[in-house]
C-alpha cells in the first residue's frame, strides 16, 4: 500500500515541527552568560538568537530523518499491519 501525497508531507511536517523544538535550545547563551545585557530586557533572553540557522538545522535533520523512515516504509521494513496495529486503540 503506497502512501499518498498529503500523507508524507504531513509526516514531514510534523518530523519537522518535532525536531525544531529539539533544536531550538542549542548553542543559546544568556546576556548575562555572555556580558552583553540590553537594560530593559529579562537578563536570561538570549543574547544571540541565530533563527536561520537553527531553522537550516531543522530542516536538514527533519529530511534525514523522514527520508530514512520513508525508505524502511518503501522496502516494507515497516509492515503497514505493524502500523495499524500500533496506531489503533487499545482494546481491554
Amino acid at each position: 500500500m503506497a502512501m499518498s501525497t498529503t500523507t508524507i508531507v504531513a509526516i514531514y511536517f510534523l518530523i519537522w515541527w518535532l525536531t525544531l523544538f529539539a533544536v531550538l535550545p542549542w548553542g543559546v547563551r544568556s546576556q548575562t552568560e555572555s556580558g552583553d545585557f540590553t537594560a530593559g530586557t529579562d537578563p536570561g533572553a538570549p543574547a544571540l538568537h541565530r533563527v536561520w540557522v537553527k531553522l537550516l538545522w531543522t530542516t536538514i535533520i527533519a529530511s534525514s530523518i523522514a527520508a530514512i523512515l520513508y525508505f524502511f516504509y518503501a522496502r516494507d521494513l515497516i509492515p503497514y499491519e505493524f502500523l495499524s496495529r500500533i496506531s489503533s486503540p487499545a482494546y481491554r
